[in-house]
């Protein structure tokens, strides 16, 4: 019994993390009233989440305040790009919806369309600027790419953030809970999911000096990249067959 209240058992381990989402939780909705800065509170809640799964915690807040701070700048400009995305998509959908005009069919399929990519983008968007360092064009891609090419995840990572406000809505009993872990547990839970798809991309850790923030080239140049090696390699395959035929001849 006294191994089960020790602060190295599993139970005492997963209570400390709940314990640390709880004060997550709250500094993150702290710093998402001011609206502007949403996108630097959910980037250094995802950047703290990814150190939890990793048991890697130490000082949560102290690490919270170096993300919010390292990713401000960026942070900021991609989620009022992103609140523009979602506020013209919005309107094209009550445009839609209650204009007397007819539009076609296609376009609101293009519609669509766009409106899910954005969303794929979205779930990894705030992730993979907490990790890696990279423009912000790149980081919008890379988080796209990632969204499409882990399509599963990132479907169940929707479902994980949409939890929350079904809860509220049919479950009014269980809102203190939401309120404790409405935005930490979500981010917990998806950092679970991204985790194995980021270590693809980070290098080996003996390799680099700063194991915080990593440099994440276009993914879309990984198969160029590949090809590239495939043909140099078969050029040296060549030209050392080549070789071996001219010795064979002098000697002949």
């Amino acid at each position: 019994m006294g191994r089960l209240f020790n602060l190295d058992s599993p139970l005492m381990s997963g209570l400390s993390k709940v314990a640390d989402l709880i004060w997550l939780n709250i500094l993150a909705f702290i710093f998402c009233i001011p609206v502007v800065t949403i996108g630097a509170s959910i980037t250094a809640l995802n950047y703290v989440a990814l150190k939890m799964v990793r048991n890697e915690d130490g000082y949560v807040t102290r690490a919270f305040f170096k993300s919010f701070k390292q990713n401000f700048k960026q942070a900021t400009i991609i989620w009022l790009i992103m609140l523009l995305i979602f506020g013209v998509i919005i309107g094209d959908l009550v445009i839609f919806t209650f204009s007397t005009l007819a539009f076609p069919v296609w376009l609101r399929i293009a519609l669509g369309v766009i409106g899910i990519l954005v969303v794929f983008s979205t779930m990894h968007v705030f992730p993979v600027l907490a990790r890696f360092e990279n423009s912000i064009k790149n980081t919008f891609k890379n988080s796209l790419y990632m969204g499409v090419l882990t399509l599963p995840k990132t479907v169940l990572m929707i479902v994980i953030w949409i939890i929350p406000a079904v809860v509220t809505i049919y479950f009014p009993q269980a809102f203190p809970f939401v309120i404790a872990l409405g935005i930490s547990g979500p981010v917990f839970l998806c950092a679970m999911l991204y985790n194995k798809t980021f270590k693809r991309f980070e290098p080996q850790e003996e390799e680099t000096a700063d194991a915080d923030n990593w440099f994440l080239e276009p993914l879309e140049d990984e198969a160029g990249a590949l090809r590239e090696e495939g043909g140099q390699q078969d050029a040296a395959v060549t030209e050392q067959e080549d070789e071996g035929a001219n010795e064979g001849g002098k000697q002949q």
